[in-house]
């Protein structure tokens, strides 16, 4: 667990004080504060929306509390491209900022990113856009990243070492992680919309711009995220195109070669017919005639298969 004052540093245990300011960064299965929470009326629906795996992007409120639930990408193992999202759960209340993730290292990899920008007299409201534009940050960096690896991959396809298997690999996880980042973000835009709309009337004077531009970097995401799942597309398709004009290529060679072979197999054929009166046979230089021709034949369907780059 992780508790702001003038300082980020960590405790097992922390004393929750109604009377001052607190920002606290813990997992989401810490009983301590889900009782803690239990004990000032925190509504049971939130504490089901909070422990559900599943539950979307979300924004709920009361008198007392206010209830934010956004999606934060980390790194699958399975591939560099594969991100998959985790829930971060903010409850705002009068003194107190709580930030609840399944993930100890998500945990600390925002309070680690707050604490650079942190500062000791910013409001709780302040603290809450912070949080939501570390995680738009973040979400944004990602994009980049997969932006850098397709153009990567491009090149990979026409390299003559490619793997098509790691390159059709790395597009469907791309896609996938676009098009959730595609959706997510809509979701969160609608989010932040509503957070913004909930503010005093005072805090969103103050907060006006900063949530012009969360919304834009949000926007970005959306559009950015939409463009390079279009380019996955397209990726897809060269990568198809290239790998069935290296198939016609096999295709047309293994053609070439059977062209070449098709009359000499034609006149051997002949020759192996069982027939008594066949002249060439008693001819003293026959078979070397025979070697004669069928290298000449060979010789001229191989220069003629050149000239039409067939070979």
């Amino acid at each position: 667990m992780y508790l702001f004052a003038d300082r980020l540093y960590r405790r097992d245990e922390i004393t929750l004080d109604d009377d001052r300011k607190q920002v606290i960064f813990t997992t989401i299965d810490n009983e301590q504060i889900l009782q803690w929470l239990r004990e000032h009326d925190f509504p049971e629906s939130f504490i089901e929306d909070i422990q559900n795996e599943d539950q979307s992007i979300t924004y709920e409120d009361n008198e007392r509390f206010k209830l934010i639930i956004l999606k934060y990408f980390v790194p699958d193992p399975e591939d560099r491209l594969h991100f998959h999202d985790e829930n971060v759960v903010i409850i705002v209340m009068k003194n107190t900022f709580l930030l609840m993730g399944r993930d100890q290292r998500t945990i600390k990899e925002l309070s680690a990113r707050l604490y650079k920008r942190y500062r000791q007299r910013d409001s709780l409201e302040y603290i809450t856009y912070t949080v939501i534009d570390i995680i738009v940050d973040h979400t944004m960096w990602i994009i980049d990243r997969i932006d850098d690896q397709l153009e990567a991959i491009e090149d990979r396809i026409f390299a003559e070492d490619l793997d098509e298997q790691e390159v059709q690999k790395d597009l469907y996880f791309a896609r996938r992680t676009l098009n959730r980042i595609a959706k997510l973000s809509v979701q969160s835009n609608d989010v932040v919309n509503k957070i913004y709309n909930h503010f005093p009337i005072e805090t969103r004077k103050k907060l006006k711009y900063e949530f012009i531009d969360l919304k834009e970097h949000l926007s970005f995401s959306i559009n950015e995220s939409k463009t390079y799942l279009d380019r996955t597309g397209y990726l897809q398709n060269l990568l198809m195109g290239f790998l069935s004009n290296r198939m016609n290529q096999a295709m047309q060679r293994l053609a070439a070669i059977s062209l070449i072979f098709l009359p000499l197999t034609f006149i051997v054929g002949n020759y192996g017919m069982n027939f008594k009166f066949m002249p060439e046979l008693e001819w003293r230089y026959g078979y070397l005639a025979v070697w004669v021709v069928n290298i000449a034949i060979a010789w001229a369907i191989y220069r003629w298969l050149k000239r039409q780059k067939w070979i």
